[in-house]
């Protein structure tokens, strides 16, 4: 952990409302098991360990709400501390009911994908404290590219960029929350649909920053991806 007190409390916000058609099962990658606990556990799991974070909020599809709770429940999660709400139809409309749903007069908000559960409370903690010290409007967390990249246009090879200033980003993204609502209003006002919430933020103005993390922070996508997450988390636990 990195230890330092910090000047203001953190909501987060959890998504997980998508449909997993990549994954290709019809229960969906949040609750597929991961070290015999479900994926979206081991999630929230990081961030009720993150001292830092007084209010979590999950987005999971409005159909499956009770399915949620009930399977969270059961994987031991103390549901008194979480709100599970509906999300909406993509990623950003997901993350827009999470921010209108926080209660807590908080400065900062964590925004982090669900089907991320080797994220760790200290990564969570550094990222906080990298938009306080760096006094900027957003920190992504993320790592350099390692794969040299290719622009495509249908199968034909248009361009190959300079990779050493590209970076592969991931969650949890930190922003503050005044900054990041700002940046979905006027994402809504002009009809603007981005893959993360960083290019929100950018768009509108804002000053945002990169923090180091692990390559090993995947998010789950496809089934593969359960045999590696499961060797990290199970790796960790033999550590403990």
């Amino acid at each position: 952990m990195v230890g330092s007190a910090l000047t203001t409390s953190v909501a987060a916000v959890i998504v997980a409302g998508g449909t997993g058609e990549r994954f290709g099962d019809p229960g969906g990658k949040q609750l597929a098991s991961a070290a015999g606990e479900p994926v979206l556990a081991r999630t929230i799991d990081a961030f009720t360990a993150c001292d830092l974070i007084s209010e979590i909020i999950v987005a999971v599809h409005p159909d499956r709400i009770s399915e949620f709770q009930g399977a969270l429940r059961s994987s031991g999660v103390a549901m008194d501390s979480i709100l599970v709400i509906a999300g909406g139809e993509t990623r950003q409309q997901s993350v827009a009911n999470g921010l209108a749903a926080i209660k807590g007069a908080h400065r900062i908000v964590a925004v982090h994908d669900g089907a991320r559960p080797v994220v760790s409370a200290d990564l969570i903690e550094r990222a906080i404290h990298a938009i306080e010290s760096k006094q900027c409007d957003g920190v992504v967390v993320g790592h350099p590219s390692f794969d040299t990249l290719k622009l495509v246009d249908d199968d034909r090879i248009v361009d190959t960029p300079d990779r050493s200033r590209y970076w592969v980003v991931q969650t949890p993204q930190v922003f503050l929350v005044d900054v990041l609502r700002a940046a979905h209003a006027a994402a809504v006002t002009d009809g603007y649909q981005g893959t993360d919430d960083a290019s929100l933020v950018e768009r509108n103005g804002g000053d945002v920053r990169v923090l180091e993390g692990p390559r090993e922070n995947i998010k789950v996508t496809v089934p593969a991806d359960l045999g590696f997450v499961e060797a990290i988390l199970r790796s960790r636990e033999d550590q403990e």
